[in-house]
C-alpha cells in the first residue's frame, strides 16, 4: 500500500476527495484518512451512522474518521497483524501529534498543503517538525496570485526544518466561484468537477500525474477528468 500524507493546517478536505475519487477510476481501492482536529468529512461526507470513529464509503473509496494512529484504524478493520487492504492511502494530517503517531517519514511521498494567511502557514510548519532526517515534501500552495514572494516566505518559515523541497511546485487559486461548486457538491453528497475553474483542474491533473505516477498514466487521468466533468 502507498501512503501519501497531505500536512498542513489548510483545509484539504475537498482537494482530496477530488484526488480519491481520481484515483478510484482508476480501478485504486483508496481509503481517505481524515485524522484532522476539525473532521471536516465527517459532516460533508454522508453516513448512516456515524460515531466517534468510523470507516464510510463515498463515490467508490472508504473515508476513515476519527483515528488519531494507525493501530486504531487496523484494530477497527481487523487488521491488527498485517497491512491495509488498500492500494493507496490518503492521510490528511493537522497536528504534529498525529504526524507523530502516523511516521509520515514512512510515507510514500508527502505533501505540504498551505494558503498564506498565518494561521495555516504557522500551523502548518508545526507538523513539519515530525521530520527528524532530511525528507523530500511538495509545496501545494493555495493562493490568489502564486506571488514568488510567498513561497520565499515559506522557505524562510520553514529554515531549520527537516525539509527538502521538491523542485515541483503546485499552485492552486483560490477563487470564489470554486468554493461555490464545492458547495453544491457538498449538498447534493456528489463529486463533480465540471464547473471548477479550468487552473484548478489542470492543477489537478498536474498533481495526481506527479504524485501518483506509478499508479495512473497521463492518459488515463484525461480521461477520468473528461468522465468527471460529465
Amino acid at each position: 500500500m502507498r501512503t501519501v500524507g497531505f500536512l498542513g493546517g489548510y483545509d484539504k478536505t475537498d482537494l482530496l476527495l477530488y484526488i480519491a475519487r481520481m484515483l478510484t477510476l482508476a480501478q485504486k481501492k483508496v481509503i481517505l484518512i481524515d485524522t484532522t482536529i476539525l473532521q471536516k468529512t465527517k459532516y460533508v461526507v454522508p453516513s448512516i451512522t456515524p460515531t466517534q470513529s468510523y470507516v464510510t464509503e463515498f463515490e467508490g473509496f472508504d473515508v476513515a474518521v476519527g483515528f488519531r494512529s494507525p493501530e486504531m484504524l487496523k484494530q477497527y478493520l481487523g487488521y491488527e497483524n498485517k497491512g491495509l487492504d488498500y492500494d493507496i492511502a490518503l492521510l490528511d494530517i493537522d497536528s504534529l501529534e498525529v504526524a507523530e503517531k502516523f511516521d509520515i517519514e514512512k510515507n510514500y511521498k508527502n505533501c505540504f498543503v498551505t494558503a498564506f494567511d498565518l494561521y495555516s502557514l504557522k500551523k502548518g510548519v508545526e507538523i513539519l517538525g515530525a521530520f527528524k532526517k532530511a525528507s523530500k515534501v511538495y509545496k501545494v500552495l493555495f493562493s490568489k496570485n502564486a506571488l514568488k514572494e510567498e513561497n520565499e516566505y515559506l522557505d524562510f518559515l520553514t529554515l531549520g526544518y527537516k525539509v527538502a523541497w521538491d523542485k515541483e511546485i503546485f499552485n492552486f487559486p483560490i477563487e470564489l466561484g470554486n468554493y461555490g461548486v464545492m458547495i453544491e457538491d457538498q449538498i447534493v453528497a456528489r463529486i463533480k468537477i465540471k464547473k471548477l475553474s479550468e487552473h484548478y483542474k489542470n492543477s489537478l491533473m498536474y498533481l495526481v500525474s506527479m504524485i501518483f505516477e506509478n499508479d495512473i498514466s497521463s492518459s488515463s487521468i484525461k480521461k477520468i477528468m473528461k468522465s468527471m466533468e460529465k
